[in-house]
């Protein structure tokens, strides 16, 4: 292994994690340094600070990003956070993650993130409009159906996509649907598309318990997370036959070892605005969730929930990340020891961009799919996807990111060399 030339992270936030990841795998290859550095850091960022008009007649400034990690392989992609705590340390790293993520599964892509900062619950729908509208325009000179494709996140939404496209399509004088996915169907959005995330969650986890010899009938399951990736997850594992025992969101958490209904869970969530007080349930908190007694664990909320302070109270045979970054390099690295599988996020939960490349594609096209031809390409997506991260990871003698990682970081490196370094 070389090891010359490791980058090093400058904390220990999202940002170092996904360093010492991206050395970690790096190192299984043969990458000339200068290669290796150009893979390591961002192509390019921008930080804008712009005003809204609020609806008492106020101004505020606020705060967004966009960062583009690569363009090797092609226009980059990825979400747009809206989020009080997000900062371009972490959009830097979710960018990364987003560029290994597009190459772990074969799309023609390279990774970008941006955000706000900013709490969009405590916007009023013109505000949150407002505020779309002159982010969009200020990231407009990285946009473009050929160059940078945004795509929701947390806190966003297909109703801020459209708002996004229709400001873009404004400036250009002829709309332009392929700018963004995960729109609205009315205006060229792709029929899957918000499902897909946890539906390919629900797929790692299948192709996961037969390589490891489970049942995922029967199987017990508990989601951290119940928003739009985990409650999608949830819905599917129950209907392949697991209990779900276990669920939360950002003011705690239900368990009960019999199970969970999932409809009425979905409905006290919407009647409530939290699945905590759930009848018949045991209320806890996040952390807890993670330790409970149960054969799947998905943790779907945030980075940065299995570190190397919990990873050893951590009781599931198999981890399946629906959200980005959940286990540091502290977590994996006390998990591997025990023996308990790791779904990487880059792999897992790559549903999202996949279907998103189909919505690009419908939408440069103007030719539209079916739900079922849209679910069905995904799942030969990611079938096709974990074999071959699962071969790389029993080749090298590596686990499932590393292997993962190790697939990614090769093809955006070759892609480099063939296409040369300009001028």
């Amino acid at each position: 292994m070389n090891t010359q030339g490791s980058v090093t992270p400058p904390n220990e936030d999202l940002w170092g994690a996904v360093l010492q990841q991206f050395n970690r795998a790096a190192d299984h290859l043969a990458l000339k340094r200068g290669v290796r550095e150009f893979l390591a850091f961002p192509k390019r960022e921008l930080a804008v600070n712009f005003p809204v008009k609020m609806d008492d007649g106020s101004v505020r400034i606020f705060t967004g990003y966009r960062v583009h990690h690569s363009t090797v392989l092609g226009p980059s992609k990825g979400g747009i956070r809206y989020d009080q705590g997000i900062t371009l340390s972490q959009v830097r790293a979710l960018a990364m993650l987003m560029s290994w993520k597009c190459a772990v599964v074969g799309l023609p892509f390279g990774g970008a993130k941006g955000g706000v900062v900013v709490n969009p619950k405590v916007l009023s729908p013109r505000e949150l409009e407002h505020l779309t509208r002159r982010y969009a325009t200020e990231i407009s000179i990285l946009m473009g159906p050929e160059s940078d494709i945004p795509a929701p996140d947390m806190g966003t939404t297909p109703q801020v996509m459209a708002w996004i496209m229709d400001t873009y399509s404004m400036h250009r004088g002829y709309s332009t649907p392929a700018v963004v996915t995960g729109k609205p169907i009315a205006i060229g959005g792709s029929y899957g598309r918000m499902e897909a995330p946890g539906r390919s969650v629900a797929i790692a986890a299948r192709e996961a318990t037969r390589r490891l010899g489970m049942s995922i009938e029967g199987a017990t399951v508990a989601i951290q997370g119940f928003g739009k990736v985990g409650s999608v997850v949830s819905a599917l594992l129950a209907q392949q036959g697991c209990r779900i025992i276990a669920t939360s969101d950002k003011q705690g958490g239900v368990f009960n070892p019999g199970g969970l209904d999932h409809a009425r869970l979905v409905e006290h969530k919407r009647q409530a605005g939290t699945v905590v007080g759930f009848p018949g349930a045991e209320a806890i908190s996040n952390a807890e969730l993670l330790e409970l007694p149960a054969d799947i664990l998905v943790p779907g909320a945030t980075e940065g929930q299995i570190t190397a302070d919990n990873a050893a109270r951590v009781r599931a045979r198999l981890i399946v990340e629906a959200a980005n970054g959940p286990v540091t390099p502290g977590g994996d690295a006390v998990l591997a020891e025990r023996g308990i599988r790791v779904i990487p996020d880059i792999l897992a939960n790559a549903g999202g961009v996949i279907v998103s490349y189909f919505e690009w594609v419908q939408g440069l096209q103007q030719f539209f799919w079916t739900e079922e031809e849209v679910n069905a390409n995904m799942d030969r997506i990611m079938v096709r996807s974990f074999e071959a991260v699962e071969q790389i990871a029993n080749s090298r003698g590596v686990d499932l990111r590393t292997g993962a990682l190790i697939k990614a970081i090769d093809r955006v490196a070759q892609a480099v060399l063939i296409r040369g370094i300009y001028p």
